[in-house]
């Protein structure tokens, strides 16, 4: 039993040397490399190993070009690896690139995986175009009718300005304000409804795929639904506000009104104090001339009798105005 128990350790403790061996000395990646056509030594796939770059995904990418018939450097896939970039990705690219004719050099493909962009999946868009839906547009055309339209965007990656190119949202963005501007500037809504291909010939023309990563295609408008009659709103809005200034207006004016109303009241009351006081006077001025002399018994009463005499005439005149007033 002991014999076998110790025959089974040195079996286990072989192989784990073996596995070390193999993991640091990879012969059978250096044979497939050999095979592939790939010059490489194994010297060099053990100094790979120690500078933390698996020797695998160098030999699988340096094989995959070589049977492409791309000429890759060892040294750059191993820098490009280092730098934190996709090594799969960038060759699988390159390779389809170089199939579908598409110039991309070994220097551009990694600065764009470097940029945080997926270079395979953009040269994939470049041979088969992609599709994008915009969100509901709204615009609203002279004559007042609100619309909302949808488009569909064929784009194409453009290889030269994935780097530093503008992305999805900033094409979406142009053609939303691209559909505004030609629905805003239609002198009605029936005539988008009629030839809704207008949109798209005005939106292309403005070149709104400048300064992105991508070159449009064509601008199909998918659907156009009538929205509000924005314009009724406005005017029914406008109709509004004029009425409430109206009436401020009027209240204004009826406020100056009341507060000339009740000045001129409190100007007849002045009036009226100052003639009682003037009357109140008319004793006091008699009373005087009698001591002077320049007023007479006679006079006095002459004076009360012109009076009576006023007295009198001002009630008949009252009364015919009265009698007359009924009679009518």
């Amino acid at each position: 039993m002991e014999g076998i128990g110790l025959y089974i350790v040195i079996i286990v403790g072989a192989l784990i040397l073996l596995w070390v061996f193999l993991y640091f000395i990879p012969l059978g990646l250096w044979f497939q490399a050999q095979v592939s056509g790939v010059r490489i030594s194994l010297l060099q796939l053990i100094i790979m190993r120690w500078r933390k770059v698996p020797p695998g995904v160098i030999v699988s990418a340096m094989i995959e070009g070589q049977k492409a018939g791309l000429v890759l450097s060892r040294n750059e896939l191993e820098a490009h690896y280092l730098a934190g970039g996709h090594v799969p990705k960038v060759v699988h690219a390159l390779v389809s690139a170089s199939k579908a004719n598409i110039e991309l050099t070994f220097k551009m493909a990694t600065a764009i995986d470097l940029a945080g962009r997926d270079v395979f999946e953009a040269v994939q868009m470049s041979v088969n175009p992609k599709v994008i839906d915009t969100p509901p547009v709204t615009a609203v055309a002279k004559d007042g009718i609100q619309l909302v339209a949808k488009a569909r965007v064929t784009v194409r990656a453009n290889i030269q300005q994935l780097v530093g190119g503008a992305g999805e949202e900033t094409v979406l963005a142009r053609v939303g304000e691209g559909i505004v501007s030609s629905i805003g500037s239609s002198e009605s809504h029936k005539a988008v409804l009629e030839n809704p291909d207008t949109i798209s010939k005005t939106v292309l023309d403005k070149g709104l795929d400048a300064g992105t990563a991508f070159e449009i295609l064509s601008i199909d408008i998918a659907d156009i639904d009538i929205g509000k009659n924005i314009g009724a709103v406005l005017q029914m809005d406008q109709a509004n506000a004029d009425k409430n200034i109206a009436q401020a207006k009027a209240e204004e004016r009826r406020a100056m009104a009341v507060a000339l109303e009740q000045e001129m009241k409190a100007k007849a009351q002045e009036a009226r104090a100052k003639v009682i006081e003037a009357e109140v006077q008319i004793p006091l001025a008699m009373a005087d001339a009698f001591k002077k002399g320049n007023l007479g018994v006679m006079d006095y009463y002459k004076f009360k009798n012109i009076q009576a005499d006023t007295a009198m005439r001002d009630s008949i005149a009252g009364t015919s105005g009265k009698s007359e007033g009924n009679k009518k």
